[in-house]
């Protein structure tokens, strides 16, 4: 008899450490040394990987923490923390796609060996801790939130997931009628396969009431959707490069608290996430394969 994949486990990457876990409709690939990134996400009933990468074997490797996000692996999903795009706050020079993409993060061992993978690191530049548990539940990847502020004063902060997506034929975007009508008008959106305007583009859709986005293909019978709560991240971010983003082609499905890339720019207006001093936050992202 063919030996079962054990439900977690360890496996060596180019050196480093890659956790996996595993349930009978997904499988999900972690790499804590590189910002805990996840580096794979696979639909086990259709053998679908949806996560991308450059063109090319995967190549893994570790990167400084003021390098451009262009420079890293580009391999998946990252978290995007306490900002997107480079910019100064409260005299805070905080780097390109924040502060956690870059840094290696530490692992709960004692959650691993019941199967749940719990991460967690300490800001550098920034008085935050920043915490993420991910367990499998079937077809469903479910991955819990705990912010932490150290200080003792508010602090403003964007966060956003950033998953980078391999985009096939046939591929279609879902989104709520309610969250469609808060986009500004772009072809692409109803077709995946189209380029925008100078080959990339970002927009946003906010505030988001029905909390959800999903690429869906017919044809393969497969689906992957991100789900969350309103309450927690009112803003649905969408990124399409065609070639015009450093010659890649690939597509993000962001959740995130606010519209704009630069917690400078955001927070001036009042419009991202607020922490009050010495507490927490929680919150959920859900993604689930299949139809």
């Amino acid at each position: 008899m063919k030996a079962l994949t054990p439900a977690f486990h360890v496996q060596q990457i180019q050196g480093f450490a890659i956790h996996v876990l595993r349930s009978e409709e997904m499988e999900l690939a972690v790499a804590p040394e590189l910002g805990a990134k996840i580096i794979s996400l696979k639909n086990l009933r259709t053998q679908r990987e949806w996560l991308w990468h450059p063109q090319g074997p995967l190549k893994l490797f570790k990167n400084q923490p003021h390098d451009e996000f262009s420079a890293s692996p580009l391999v998946g999903m990252d978290e995007c923390l306490p900002t997107i795009a480079a910019c100064a706050w409260r005299e805070r020079p905080l780097p390109d796609h924040g502060e956690l993409w870059n840094r290696s993060w530490t692992v709960d061992a004692a959650a691993w060996q019941n199967g749940v993978l719990t991460t967690r690191m300490k800001l550098k530049c920034s008085p935050l801790v920043f915490e993420r548990t991910i367990e499998l539940r079937g077809q469903e990847a479910v991955m819990d939130y705990t912010l932490n502020n150290l200080s003792s004063s508010t602090e403003q902060y964007i966060w956003a997931l950033h998953p980078l997506l391999r985009l096939m034929e046939g591929d279609a975007l879902e989104l709520p009628e309610s969250t469609r009508a808060r986009l500004p008008s772009a072809t692409w959106l109803d077709d995946l396969s189209a380029s925008p305007a100078r080959n990339c583009a970002k927009i946003f859709a906010r505030p988001v009431v029905d909390a959800w986005a999903a690429v869906k293909n017919e044809a393969q019978g497969d689906r992957l959707e991100f789900a969350w709560d309103a309450k927690d991240h009112n803003t649905l971010g969408l990124w399409l490069t065609r070639g015009g983003w450093h010659g890649h082609h690939h597509f993000a499905i962001e959740p995130t608290n606010a519209d704009d890339d630069s917690l400078a720019v955001a927070a001036a207006r009042g419009a991202c996430g607020s922490i009050a001093a010495r507490s927490s936050a929680q919150w959920r992202i859900s993604l689930r394969v299949g139809l």
